[in-house]
């Protein structure tokens, strides 16, 4: 029966090369490990990446993670080579990577990292056929007893049919995608993008251990007062 203590114990000792190397192992024990290099990166966020390029891998890893345990690395060895190589990732790895990135400390961190290193376009509200602070303050008079403070508000870059607004807590920002800012777009459309996006800030993310809650019952209530 395999030392299960002395695996455990020999976790804590590894480098994150040898981490990935073990890891690499496990999924794919007939072939050969690659050269690998895992390097921390000041990123504006907990993004991690892998690439297998000329022979090696090439790991970059957000620095928010440099301090992360032992486990935590382990987890997120699984989860890229496991994308890398398309193999299954085991439901405790998963698990275990979003709960400690759902920890209040650990995004307490994230957040003010990316104030510090983020560097976010926001247009401004005026469109070139709506204005997004009307738009807001209209809502705001109607749905929220002109009571919400407003965020900054701006228009994305692109025209995204995939995203068609978004709450940006980092930045109190709220974007609109492009696509709506043309003039076929019933106001309507728009107002209901905004009116979702200001529930966000009413009615923030709840955490249940490592799932994050965004669209809570009292948010799905709420979206239902939009006549």
């Amino acid at each position: 029966m395999p030392d299960l203590v002395g695996l455990q114990s020999a976790l804590f000792f590894e480098t994150p090369e040898e981490i990935y190397g073990r890891v690499f192992r496990e999924l794919k024990p007939r072939t050969s490990a690659p050269d690998l290099r895992v390097e921390f990166c000041r990123f504006a966020n907990a993004d991690s990446f892998i690439r297998l390029e000329n022979g090696r891998l090439d790991v970059r890893i957000s620095d928010l993670l440099a301090g992360a345990p032992a486990p935590v690395m382990e987890a997120l060895a699984h989860i890229l080579l496991g994308k890398l190589y398309r193999k299954p990732v085991a439901r405790r790895y998963a698990h275990r990577y979003r709960l400690y990135l759902n920890r209040r400390d650990v995004r307490r961190q994230a957040e003010l990292v990316r104030q510090i290193r983020g560097r976010k376009f926001i247009s401004g509200p005026r469109g070139e056929h709506y204005a997004l602070d009307e738009i807001f303050e209209d809502l705001n008079q109607r749905f929220f007893e002109g009571l919400m403070g407003r965020p900054q508000l701006g228009w994305s870059r692109q025209r995204s049919r995939s995203m068609l607004g978004h709450l940006d807590p980092s930045d109190n920002a709220i974007i609109i995608s492009r696509i709506l800012d043309q003039s076929h777009v019933p106001r309507l459309a728009l107002d209901y993008v905004m009116f979702h996006e200001m529930l966000h800030i009413r009615s923030p993310v709840v955490l249940h251990g490592s799932r994050r809650r965004v669209h809570t019952k009292g948010f799905r209530d709420a979206v239902q007062q939009f006549t």
